[in-house]
């Protein structure tokens, strides 16, 4: 039978990850420099890569699986398309007032973020629909008609409809969106309804226009990535990873931009969450440090967290409960990820009080690190981790060189001498920052979740997490860490551990003890036989589709609602006792009013090929090279020790830190007085001691 194999790319800031699975369970992959101009144009030459290491064509590939921060850099750096809104009249600044909160109660320096669309791209238009679904005003087609003109005129690219209660009956919203897409097929437009069938105005508002401002950006680089995926002889179809770390259809993607905005960075949670299931742990911190930011994620109870609700701003995006309006708001499905913009390429400066800061500016790919020698002018993280004996002359296989000279030069000029510091002194500072930043998204989804971080372990990944996760680890006191296989690209090949999801959600508004059982039934049959119509349309039997169920509680009364799972014959008796511990969880009190149901969502699953299995992958054979050496590292505040270098393959029994191991996709520091052995799955495990 001949040889195929599944394809899994990871573009990042600063560099492009891909996993080739093949079809024998061998493993091979590339970390290469990521292309922000054309990022079709590095996951091509990746892809050449991989396939020439493992002897096969391109038409050999059943799946290509594709993370891509296209969306969320569309968002951080505000280069979305020229959007407009129609909505109802008299509510076109419900998107600027939204939820008329701040992110910190004390920050006297917080500035609303500039909505992504412009008042006067918010027009209003005739028509009304009722809390109870009623239409009183039929949509007016001369005002949508008026808008459409007026946005045509202003060059305006994509359009979001939004209009009241719109979620309780869509006629009103589909028959403007039919409207204005007749007259003005150039424009993309966006119905509120076909995003988020929910209520509330200003989340159903928000998400609609995120979805307008990100899908011209998303579709016309998921267009270019197919077309020259076809040209190199690809046949397989291309899969999405969406926020929620499953996969959906390309086209999908290009409909639904606002489901893929945190593409990427969830699938290596789902991977670590598959990982932590083989290696019995069931509560863990997946921690994700890569160029440009660095992401932690929760396993609690063996379960990968997840929430419905998500804002993206720059600095610290939390999916919090606890905290809201610091962004531009999407509520969609998606892993409860906190991360923070400090990553290996995280810039360090000096601010006007003549601190040392590092981040959120990022170095990126290019022009990158100082010492990368690729035009880079200003010290970041990996300047400082080469200077202090942690990183290799050499990255990325060997492809990449580093100027340790240069980045000493550097960080001696721009901040040791302003300072009053040595060169050693100043890459301490710079390190010990960027932690102290990133220890804040690992506190996120521990602590503010009410878990104490000593009684988790840390499984650290991504192309610089493990040079940091020891260090992470003593500062919060966590005594395990986990390097898994290929950790560097390790966001990647959790893709390969997804499945391919469909979404459904119904509005089902009542007291939880008066929801009537036939409308739920209803609406569960409903939700399901869109989804499998949906995965039946994009290639999978029905057979094979399974599906998951929540329903979305909350206290009569409330806003926040928790989203509680059920299955078999709906119970609402069995449920509130359900709701009420998760409620204790969440927020340490055990309430006694009544409770209500928001709405019920539906995620239905379906897979061609065997979902990856941590246990049963192979390395592609790999060279051990060069026999014992080793280099002066600065460990903290002591002097330089010499730390012994071994390769990652090399590594077959426990030996103790300090060790440096290296491999073709991330280097693992252990400091003094932490042991590292391998286990059964390939990772390494890290105990930690005493400080030395």
């Amino acid at each position: 039978m001949p040889l195929t194999g599944r394809l899994s790319v990871d573009i990042g800031g600063t560099f492009t990850d891909l996993v080739l699975l093949a079809s024998d369970g061998l493993t091979f992959s590339a970390k290469i420099s990521s292309t922000p101009s054309k990022p079709e144009d590095a996951v091509i030459s990746g892809m050449a890569e991989v396939l020439a290491a493992a002897g096969m064509p391109a038409s050999a590939l059943t799946e290509v699986l594709h993370g891509t921060t296209v969306g969320s850099n569309t968002l951080l750096q505000k280069l979305g398309a020229r959007t407009g809104l129609i909505t109802t009249k008299g509510f076109r600044d419900v998107l600027e007032i939204g939820r008329l909160r701040t992110p910190g109660m004390f920050d006297l320096t917080w500035d609303k973020p500039e909505p992504l669309v412009a008042r006067r791209y918010r027009l209003e238009v005739v028509e009304r629909t009722h809390a109870d679904g009623s239409i009183s005003t039929l949509v007016d087609a001369d005002s949508v008609l008026t808008a459409g003109a007026f946005f045509r005129a202003e060059g305006i690219e994509s359009v979001a409809i939004c209009f009241l209660n719109s979620y309780k009956n869509p006629q009103n919203e589909r028959t403007a969106t039919r409207i204005f897409s007749q007259a003005f097929p150039e424009i993309a437009v966006t119905a509120s309804v076909d995003v988020l069938p929910e209520a509330g105005e200003y989340e159903r508002t928000s998400t609609a226009v995120v979805n307008a401002y990100v899908l011209p950006v998303l579709r016309g680089y998921l267009d270019r990535l197919e077309g020259k995926l076809r040209d190199a002889g690809v046949t397989a179809p291309l899969l999405i990873g969406n926020s929620n770390g499953g996969l959906s259809a390309s086209a999908t993607a290009q409909r639904k931009p606002v489901f893929f905005v945190s593409s990427g960075r969830s699938s290596g949670a789902v991977g670590a969450e598959r990982l932590a299931a083989v290696l019995g742990e069931p509560n863990l911190v997946a921690f994700d440090m890569g160029g440009t930011t660095a992401s932690a994620a929760l396993i609690h109870r063996g379960v990968l967290s997840r929430t419905h609700e998500y804002e993206f701003r720059a600095g610290m995006s939390v999916p919090s409960r606890f905290i809201k309006a610091g962004g531009y708001m999407m509520r969609v499905p998606t892993v409860d990820v906190a991360e923070v913009g400090n990553g290996a390429g995280s810039i360090a400066t000096i601010d006007a009080a003549g601190l040392l800061t590092v981040g959120p500016l990022s170095a990126g790919a290019a022009p990158g690190p100082v010492c990368y020698g690729l035009g880079g002018s200003r010290p970041t993280v990996t300047d400082a981790n080469v200077v202090l004996g942690y990183l290799p002359p050499q990255l990325a296989g060997g492809s990449l060189k580093l100027d340790i000279e240069a980045a000493r030069d550097v960080i001696g000029k721009t901040l040791g001498m302003p300072l009053g510091l040595s060169i050693e002194a100043a890459a301490f500072g710079i390190r010990e920052i960027a932690n102290a930043n990133m220890v804040r998204a690992i506190r996120a989804v521990t602590l503010e979740r009410g878990l104490d971080p000593r009684e988790l372990t840390l499984l650290a990944f991504g192309g610089s997490g493990p040079v940091h996760a020891c260090d992470l680890a003593r500062t919060l006191g966590i005594a395990r860490v986990v390097f898994p296989p290929a950790p560097g690209v390790f966001t990647a090949m959790g893709m390969l551990a997804g499945d391919v999801e469909h979404h459904e959600l119904r509005s089902a508004q009542a007291r939880l003890d008066r929801l009537d059982p036939l409308q739920v039934a209803a609406l569960r049959q409903e939700m399901r036989l869109a989804a499998t119509a949906a995965l039946v349309a994009q290639g999978y039997a029905a057979a094979t589709v399974t599906f998951a169920e929540q329903i979305d509680l909350r206290l009569d009364g409330q806003d926040a609602s928790l989203s509680i799972p059920f299955s078999g014959v709906f119970d609402s008796k069995s449920l509130r006792p359900a709701f009420i511990a998760a409620y204790h969880d969440t927020y340490g009190y055990t309430p006694t009013d009544a409770v209500e149901a928001v709405a019920l969502r539906l995620r239905a699953q379906a897979r061609v090929s065997a979902p990856l299995d941590f246990t049963a992958l192979k390395a592609a054979p790999a060279e051990v090279g060069r026999g014992e050496e080793r280099r002066m590292v600065h460990f903290g505040r002591i002097a330089a020790i010499e730390t012994p270098i071994v390769r990652r393959e090399a590594m077959a029994a426990i030996a103790p830190g300090p060790l440096i191991i290296e491999g073709a996709d991330t280097t693992i520091v252990v400091p003094p007085g932490a042991w590292v052995e391998p286990d059964a799955t390939g990772s390494l495990v890290a105990t930690l001691g005493a400080t030395s």
